[in-house]
């Protein structure tokens, strides 16, 4: 697969993880600490696809790589409020797996796509 199909396909699959993540969130309790762990995972979780999406449109190498270091540290801490969710059983495993997996597989691309730049 050539760079810029790479790069359109990354964007589909980034904005597919962003509804996933709007659609988890709905899903969690209505409560204070929900709230709090909603408006967390919504802001990591959507901010990879736009960041991505910034990336490709970057003005210099420089800036495609700090905007791939911010694609990288979102999905983490996205993974992160994925795994207080299921911990503080807010959801069951179950109900998180998918995401957490493609979370997983997103944070392994731009770990490599960041290493490699």
């Amino acid at each position: 697969m050539k760079n810029k199909e790479f790069a359109k396909e990354l964007e589909k699959r980034t904005r597919k993880f962003t509804v996933s993540i709007i659609q988890l969130s709905s899903q969690l309790p209505n409560t204070p600490e929900g709230n709090v762990i909603r408006n967390q995972i919504t802001k990591s979780g959507t901010s990879i696809g736009a960041n991505y999406r910034e990336a490709n449109r970057a003005r210099s190498n420089a800036d495609f790589k700090n905007k791939i270091k911010i694609c990288e540290s979102e999905a983490s801490e996205t993974q992160y409020w994925l795994e207080v969710i299921v911990e503080s059983e807010m959801l069951l495993w179950e109900q998180v797996k998918g995401t957490h997996d493609e979370c997983s597989q997103l944070l392994a691309i731009f770990t490599s796509i960041a290493n490699k730049l």
